[in-house]
C-alpha cells in the first residue's frame, strides 16, 4: 500500500497536509526550494557568527542570560545545553498525533528559510517523521510564550539521540537506540540551531488545526441530532425556513438550519405541535438549535482564519529577514490561545443545549406522549434516566473547561518573559472538551433514536434521513426500545458513531453532503 506523502516547500503547507502527517502518517519530503531557502539563511547566520558583534541566540546566551557573550568554542555546547535544560516537561505523555503535528510544524518553519538552521537538521527531522519515531513529550511544561519551549525541547532532544521516543510499534525506548535501528544519524547542533528548534507555537497550532477538523464534524453531528430530537418531539420545522434566517444573516446560522431542514425533509412527524397538545412554539433548545450551532460554526470559521495565518508564519526569535537577523515577539501565543479558548466556549454551549433536548425527550410532561425516560415499563424499568445523568455530568465538566486559559499569565525567566499566553493549556483542555462533546452528542443520538423508534412503532413516519440514521444506529450497537439492559456499551457505541463520522454519513446517504 502506498503511503500518502507531503512535499514541504518554503511556502506554507495546508491544514489538510498537517493533519495528514499527524494522523495519517504521511511521508514528508523537502522540496528543492525549501533546501535553497534554508541554505541561504544559514549563510547569513555563519557570517554573523564569524563577526565581532554579539547576536542573540548566535553568540549570546538566552532569555534573561542574553547579556553574556559566548566564545566560539562554547557555542555548540550552548545550543546542546539549551535543548537539554529546556526538556523539562512532566506528567503523562501527550498523544502521538499531537507530537507529529508539532514536529511537522517546526519543520515547516525551518523550511521557510527564516530560522538560519542548516538543511541537514531539517532532513533529520523529516527522517524521524518518516520512520515513525515520536519523541516523548509531556503534558506539562509549556507557558505558550517563547512558544511551546518544553514540548519542542523534548522533540529536539531526540534529534540529538538523547531522551526517549516511541517507535512505530508503540514501544518507548531510548532515542539513541531507535535512531540507530532506523538509520538516522543524530545531529550536532551549531550556532542558533538549538534555539530555532524550540521557539514556536507549533504544539498549540497543531492541536488547533486538528480541533478545527474535529469540531467541524461535531457541529454537523449536532445538526443531525437536533433534527432527530425536533422530530421525536413532534416539533415544527417551520423555524428552519430560509426566509427567517435571511433576516439575521449569520452564515453559520443559515448552514445549520439548512442541515436540519434537509435531515427532516419528508418527515411525517413534524408540524404536529398544534394537534393533541397544542403549543405555539417549541422550547428554545429545539427552536434555537441552529442559532447556537450556527454561532459555533462562525466561531470555528474565525479560528480557521487564525490558524491559516499562523500556518503562513515563520515563528522564531531571532529571525532571518532580508539578510538580517532581528529579534522579535512573534512567538507569543496569544492569537492562537484566544481562539482555542473561544472553541472551548462554543463546545460547552453546544453540549449544554444538547443535554437540554435529551432531558425533554425523557420527561413525560414535555415529551408529547413519549413514555417516562423512554422506559419499556416505567417504574420497573428506568430507561435512559441515568444516561441523562451521565450527560449532565459531562456538560458540567465542559463548563469548567470553558474557563479561558489565555486570561492567565505567570511571569518567568527572571521577569524577562513577564507575560505568557498559556496557549498550550488552552489547547490541551480543548482536546478534552471535544471528547466530552462527542459523548454528549452520542447520548442525545441514543435518546432521539429510541424516541423515534417508539414513534414509528405507533404508526409515525420519521424522515428518510432519520430512518437511515436509525438503521446505522442499530448496526452500530445501539439497541432500540425495550426492557432495561446493560447500557454503558450502547452509550460507548453511540459515542463511536459520532466520533468516526458514521452518524453524519448515515444522514448524508439520503440528504447528500451536509455543510
Amino acid at each position: 500500500m502506498n503511503m500518502p506523502s507531503v512535499v514541504l516547500h518554503s511556502t506554507p503547507p495546508t491544514a489538510a497536509e498537517v493533519v495528514a502527517v499527524a494522523r495519517g502518517n504521511a511521508q514528508v519530503t523537502l522540496a528543492d526550494d525549501a533546501v535553497a531557502a534554508m541554505d541561504a539563511a544559514r549563510r547569513v547566520i555563519e557570517g554573523l557568527a564569524a563577526g565581532p558583534e554579539p547576536v542573540y541566540g548566535v553568540s549570546t546566551g538566552f532569555g534573561a542570560l542574553a547579556v553574556r557573550s559566548i566564545a566560539p568554542e562554547l557555542r555548540a555546547r550552548l545550543q546542546r545545553n539549551i535543548v537539554r535544560s529546556h526538556a523539562a516537561g512532566l506528567g503523562p505523555p501527550v498523544e502521538r498525533e499531537v507530537v507529529r503535528a508539532l514536529m511537522f510544524l517546526r519543520l515547516k518553519t525551518l523550511a521557510s528559510g527564516h530560522t538560519g538552521v542548516r538543511s541537514e537538521v531539517a532532513h533529520t527531522m523529516a527522517a524521524l517523521l518518516n520512520a515513525g519515531i515520536t519523541p516523548v513529550v509531556h503534558e506539562h511544561g509549556s507557558l505558550g510564550c517563547s512558544g511551546d519551549l518544553a514540548p519542542l525541547s523534548h522533540c529536539a532532544l531526540t534529534l540529538l539521540g538523547e531522551g526517549e521516543a516511541e517507535g512505530p510499534d508503540g514501544r518507548v525506548e531510548p532515542s539513541a537506540a531507535l535512531l540507530e535501528r532506523y538509520g538516522v544519524a543524530p545531529v550536532e547542533l551549531r550556532e542558533k540551531e538549538g534555539l530555532a528548534l524550540l521557539n514556536g507555537t507549533d504544539g498549540m497550532l497543531g492541536m488547533l488545526l486538528m480541533a478545527c477538523e474535529d469540531l467541524g464534524r461535531l457541529l454537523t453531528s449536532a445538526d443531525v441530532t437536533a433534527a432527530l430530537t425536533l422530530e421525536a418531539l413532534l416539533g415544527t420545522e417551520r423555524v428552519l425556513a430560509p426566509a427567517l434566517h435571511a433576516v439575521r444573516p449569520h452564515p453559520g446560522l443559515a448552514a445549520s438550519a439548512a442541515n436540519m431542514r434537509r435531515v427532516l425533509e419528508g418527515s411525517g412527524l413534524t408540524g404536529h405541535h398544534q394537534d393533541s397538545a397544542p403549543r405555539v412554539q417549541d422550547a428554545y433548545s429545539v427552536r434555537c438549535a441552529p442559532q447556537v450551532a450556527g454561532a459555533g460554526r462562525d466561531t470555528l470559521a474565525h479560528a480557521r482564519a487564525v490558524a491559516e495565518r499562523e500556518l503562513a508564519a515563520a515563528v522564531d526569535n531571532p529571525v532571518v529577514v532580508d539578510g538580517m537577523v532581528s529579534s522579535n515577539g512573534n512567538f507569543h501565543g496569544a492569537p492562537v490561545g484566544y481562539v482555542l479558548d473561544f472553541l472551548a466556549i462554543a463546545a460547552a454551549d453546544l453540549a449544554s443545549m444538547s443535554e437540554r433536548r435529551t432531558d425533554r425527550l425523557l420527561d413525560r410532561h414535555r415529551s408529547h406522549g413519549l413514555p417516562p425516560f423512554l422506559a419499556d415499563d416505567p417504574g420497573v424499568d428506568s430507561g435512559l434516566m441515568i444516561a441523562q445523568y451521565t450527560q449532565a455530568a459531562l456538560v458540567s465538566d465542559l463548563k469548567r473547561l470553558a474557563q479561558p486559559a489565555s486570561v492567565d499569565s505567570i511571569p518567568s525567566s527572571a521577569m524577562q518573559e513577564d507575560h505568557v499566553s498559556m496557549g498550550w493549556s488552552a489547547a490541551r483542555k480543548l482536546r478534552t472538551s471535544l471528547t466530552l462533546l462527542t459523548r454528549v452528542l452520542g447520548i442525545e443520538l441514543h435518546a432521539a433514536s429510541r424516541a423515534l423508534a417508539l414513534r414509528a412503532a405507533e404508526g409515525g413516519s420519521p424522515a428518510p434521513a432519520s430512518r437511515a440514521v436509525l438503521a446505522a444506529a442499530g448496526e452500530g450497537g445501539l439497541g432500540g426500545p425495550g426492557a432495561d439492559r446493560f447500557l454503558a456499551p450502547e452509550l460507548a457505541a453511540a459515542e463511536a458513531l459520532v466520533a468516526d463520522g458514521s452518524l453524519v454519513r448515515a444522514a448524508e446517504s439520503v440528504t447528500g453532503p451536509l455543510d
